[in-house]
């Protein structure tokens, strides 16, 4: 895939999907800021691996619940001397598996500061540089959700619900900045092979079973589906919910 020199912001990117999606996007061109919480060690290996391709990336740490530190992040992305072109909201919290009568009200604050506000107040940050509207080129924004929003999950009612706010947002956004250049569209992961996933081997066999591809998913196989979303190739699609789910 050729196109312009662009930099992609990828949340969460230090672990499992995000930092599949950094890597893949680093392969088609964009330079990549690897935004990560706590695992600086971990942010790191995935910008060495990037450099170590011939790509371009850094790491920068920041809570995207926090204003103050979401403004910071798109700063320093600001210096990488190439405009902004992706947004990736990847950055996810579960909370684990609760059955309703344990769940707290923090429970359900925490999943929708990380799983809603912060991806809302990242996509602000990032619509003030790509708008047509504000002297941007525009851009391409996408939103990891999850199968849980449709489905419900399994006592992952504060994740669930949050997710499914993501997915309206994007629809939602679609709509709002189509007219600024601006395509917002979202993945959906099923059962994805990341440290999160189950380790049991019934538990495994019993979840495989349930897929009609018979097997999890990789995380390389969201991150092409995110990479397509944000090319060129996907220049006509916008508002959409892909599920990356093995048929599940």
């Amino acid at each position: 895939m050729t196109r312009a020199r662009r930099t992609a912001i990828v949340t969460g990117a230090s672990r499992g999907i995000g930092a599949a999606i950094a890597r893949t996007l680093a392969g088609a061109g964009y330079a990549v800021c690897v935004n990560y919480l706590r695992n600086k060690e971990a942010a790191e290996k995935v910008v060495a691996d990037i450099a170590g391709a011939g790509g371009t990336a850094q790491a920068v740490q920041a809570d995207i619940v926090a204003p103050d530190q979401i403004a910071c992040l798109f700063k320093s992305v600001d210096e990488m001397n190439a405009p902004l072109g992706a947004l990736v909201n990847n950055a996810g919290f579960t909370g684990g598996r609760k059955k309703l009568a344990d769940l707290t009200a923090e429970d359900f604050t925490a999943a929708l500061k990380v799983n809603l506000i912060g991806p809302a107040l990242c996509t602000q940050e990032a619509v003030l540089r790509m708008a047509a509207s504000r002297g941007g080129h525009g851009g391409a924004i996408v939103n990891v959700t999850s199968q849980a929003a449709v489905t419900g999950g399994l006592n992952l009612l504060p994740y669930a619900a949050s997710k499914a706010g993501l997915a309206v947002m994007t629809l939602a956004l679609a709509r709002e900045l189509a007219g600024e250049g601006i395509r917002v569209n979202g993945v959906s992961p099923g059962v994805i092979e990341t440290d999160l996933a189950a380790a049991d081997h019934a538990e495994r066999e019993r979840v495989e079973n349930s897929i009609a591809l018979g097997r999890f998913g990789q995380p390389r196989e969201v991150a092409d589906t995110v990479a397509w979303l944000l090319s060129d190739e996907a220049s006509y699609v916008t508002g959409i919910v892909v599920p990356v789910a093995g048929g599940r």
